[in-house]
């Protein structure tokens, strides 16, 4: 009986002692800790230097249309690293440097060239391509004498030459049958 009475003395005992038990208070401090400060640095020079440029009036970049309507060329919008052979040929022939001969062959106009000069490398260029198309068409000859024994070489690079006329770049220097040179028209 003894223990019958002491177990609602406990539990009262528990219960009175129970809510005076609470947690502390957490504090969260909005600051970083000095490690943190050290890691962010000061950025108080950089700071500086972009006010005062924000600051400073430079001129406004011109879009490529609005140069192209003030008669100049923009820059190039890709790397001059990445042109492929082909590139080079047709800003050749748009700067007049080189021209689409009436015989099939690329002709060295320099004396027309509108802008820059040609370079050794554009020299070597240009041979390639007048031997790849003399190659290309003693390769034509050869299959089209299978079928046609008559035909002759200077009529497949005159009709190749027909054909090629339509793909070459605008405003390229093109020379006409009398031999007279001019831009070609799109």
């Amino acid at each position: 009986m003894k223990y019958s009475t002491l177990n609602p003395l406990v539990c009262a005992l528990a219960l009175t002692l129970g809510g005076c038990i609470s947690a502390p208070d957490v504090v969260l401090v909005d600051r970083a800790t000095a490690l943190e400060e050290q890691a962010a640095g000061s950025f108080e020079e950089l700071e500086l230097r972009l006010a005062r440029a924000g600051m400073n009036p430079t001129p406004v970049p011109l879009t490529p249309n609005q140069l192209e309507d003030l008669g100049m060329q923009a820059p190039p919008l890709v790397d001059r690293l990445n042109k492929t052979p082909a590139d080079r040929v047709d800003e050749l022939l748009r700067r007049h440097c080189i021209g689409e001969g009436n015989d099939g062959l690329l002709a060295d106009t320099r004396r027309d060239c509108k802008a820059g000069r040609m370079t050794a490398e554009d020299t070597a260029l240009v041979q390639r391509v007048n031997s790849a198309r003399q190659q290309l068409w003693a390769w034509m000859r050869e299959q089209k004498s299978r079928t046609v024994p008559q035909v002759s070489a200077d009529d497949l690079r005159m009709r190749w030459q027909r054909v090629h006329a339509q793909g070459v770049v605008c405003g390229a220097l093109v020379q006409a049958a009398d031999g007279s040179w001019g831009e070609k028209t799109c």
